[in-house]
């Protein structure tokens, strides 16, 4: 894995980029100088949390057969306060999948990928404790 980032201002602003040319901002809050044209580091790696173990649970479902319709996770991280570094110490996502989809094979697909697969939780349980919700939307075909 090769990333290059570039400075893009006279301040915080950096442009993430990857080998196939996908790109991401970072800045840095106001607070410091930063002008919030991108998300904090951070931040990202809670994003990268979501993104992870949604990508797992959609390749979970697709195996079970699951007619997972749509899918949405709220993440809801705490840091250590008044310390640097800030780790991270909490960290709850609430899954929102949406399709007629059976209640075991959803909580299974959760739990493989935030117990088993997810590299990224691997990293942030080290210093997080890490906890999951879900509730499902019925679809819209029976």
């Amino acid at each position: 894995m090769k990333l290059t980032l570039k400075r893009l201002d006279d301040a915080f602003h950096l442009l993430a980029e990857n080998e196939q040319g996908r790109q991401v901002h970072l800045d840095a809050g106001p607070a410091i100088g930063g002008r919030n044209q991108g998300m904090r580091p951070m931040e990202l790696l809670i994003a990268g949390l979501g993104g992870c173990s949604s990508i797992d649970v959609i390749s979970i479902l697709k195996k079970f057969r699951e007619p997972l319709e749509d899918l949405q996770v709220i993440l809801d991280a705490e840091r250590q306060p008044d310390v640097e570094p800030s780790l991270f110490t909490t960290i709850h996502a609430r899954y929102i999948l949406k399709g007629n989809l059976n209640r075991d094979k959803v909580e299974r697909a959760l739990a493989l990928s935030l117990d088993k697969y997810c590299s990224v939780a691997r990293v942030l349980e080290k210093t997080a404790v890490i906890t999951y919700s879900w509730e499902i939307i019925p679809g819209e075909t029976a």
